[in-house]
């Protein structure tokens, strides 16, 4: 542990810079809840040849050796700055899922580990040699299994064929128990979900070529983090953590070592009413 870390830090904070070097210089359990969304193992750059202000470099000359080397010790920070009743969300896809999963499974310890949730999106192209690829994975590790934030979410709508209604028009299923109603705000959400990926002419486009649906991250922080509670994110590229974050109630930690989007996100959250804590370090340490 480095001595002079402080014992508490303003929320509300971005910060322009690697996130190793500004991750360290974190108290320890500063956040109820971190969405990792690294980059993917593409082997490309990332984003529009002509907007390179938004580009980054996905390219690992050592391959998933080199790409692992990388992001290893950033999820060992994350993990200390995870408090007791902390959840971590790592986003990724096919490419680097299974062999981030075992990273983890080492750092946190396998029983920590809760959801492979897939986000399942269904838009994009087709390929003739399998099946198109329409979905990324998450992986949802707790600091504390069994003492972590959680509240279930809800959606959708019930298979109510073959069951009986009331008088009031709810569906219900006789027991030897009585009657089953089920709940007003609809099925429990599992760990699979149906989400819109934003097209090309969103009007939540922002400018970053990895950017997610705001709808992904209020499920998430919905479910892993209260009101008042401080959520990370370490790669936020245009802001959608720090976002909604903010707009649920939440204070946010937001690091990027792009500039210009972490311009973008400034912006947005003036948007909301929001004020960051501190200015941008321009210089990446």
């Amino acid at each position: 542990m480095l001595d002079d870390r402080p014992s508490t830090i303003a929320s509300d904070t971005l910060h322009c810079g690697d996130n190793l070097v500004w991750m360290r210089t974190l108290p320890d359990g500063c956040c109820d809840l971190i969405y990792a969304d690294p980059p993917f193992l593409t082997g490309r750059v990332q984003g529009a040849a002509h907007d390179a202000e938004t580009q980054f470099d996905d390219r690992w000359s050592g391959g998933v050796d080199e790409y692992l080397a990388f992001l290893t010790p950033r999820l060992e920070q994350m993990r200390r700055l995870l408090s007791d009743r902390g959840s971590l969300y790592v986003h990724l896809d096919w490419r680097a899922a299974h062999h981030v999963r075992l990273v983890l499974d080492g750092l946190f310890g396998a029983d920590a580990f809760l959801n492979e949730i897939i986000w399942s999106y269904r838009s994009g192209g087709r390929n003739g040699s399998w099946f198109a690829r329409k979905h990324d994975t998450i992986l949802w590790y707790a600091r504390q299994p069994g003492s972590h934030i959680f509240r279930q979410q809800r959606g959708g709508e019930y298979r109510t064929d073959g069951l009986r209604i009331d008088d009031d028009g709810r569906p219900y299923k006789n027991t030897t128990r009585g009657r089953v109603y089920f709940h007003p705000d609809g099925p429990a959400i599992t760990d699979v979900w149906e989400i819109p990926i934003l097209s090309t002419v969103s009007r939540e486009r922002r400018g970053s070529p990895s950017q997610k649906p705001e709808a992904l991250l209020e499920r998430i922080i919905e479910a892993s983090s209260d009101p008042g509670s401080t959520v990370g994110d370490f790669f936020c590229g245009s802001g959608t953590t720090p976002a909604v974050a903010a707009r649920l109630g939440r204070r946010f930690l937001g690091c990027d070592s792009n500039a210009a989007m972490l311009d973008i996100t400034r912006r947005r959250l003036a948007e909301l009413g929001v004020e960051v804590a501190d200015e941008f370090d321009r210089v990446s340490s």
